[in-house]
């Protein structure tokens, strides 16, 4: 018997429209793919998922969330909860190749509609 594996792939414009979502950083970018989506509140658990093409959801709008996705290798970073990015994060975003997006959803209703979108967990 043969295990087929199918892996969906969404792309960054899709995520914008399905999350009601605006564009800070990276517009030039939409026709980019993520695989994986994660969502995290706490930054050192995102720095433990190791995964390619990975979609950040998270309520931290801070530097620190900009610095944890590039460590991770992590192309794109949804903010929930209408959280607004400030200047020196979309500097830094910039500059390190980021796509970020604002989303005024809830966490949950953001995960909701990404998986019913058909994103994937990565676990």
């Amino acid at each position: 018997m043969v295990t087929v594996l199918y892996l969906f792939i969404m792309k960054l414009k899709k995520v914008v429209e399905l999350l009601n979502a605006k564009v800070i950083t990276g517009g030039n970018r939409l026709e980019d793919e993520v695989s994986f989506g994660f969502a995290s509140d706490l930054l050192s658990d995102v720095l433990t998922v190791d995964s390619e093409n990975l979609l950040l959801i998270t309520g931290m709008a801070n530097l620190q969330a900009i610095r944890t996705a590039d460590m991770a290798e992590i192309s794109c970073v949804v903010f929930v909860r209408d959280k607004k990015m400030t200047p020196e994060m979309a500097e830094l975003a910039s500059e390190n190749g980021l796509v970020t997006i604002e989303s005024a959803f809830s966490m949950f209703l953001a995960i909701a509609a990404l998986h019913d979108g058909g994103l994937k967990p990565v676990y």
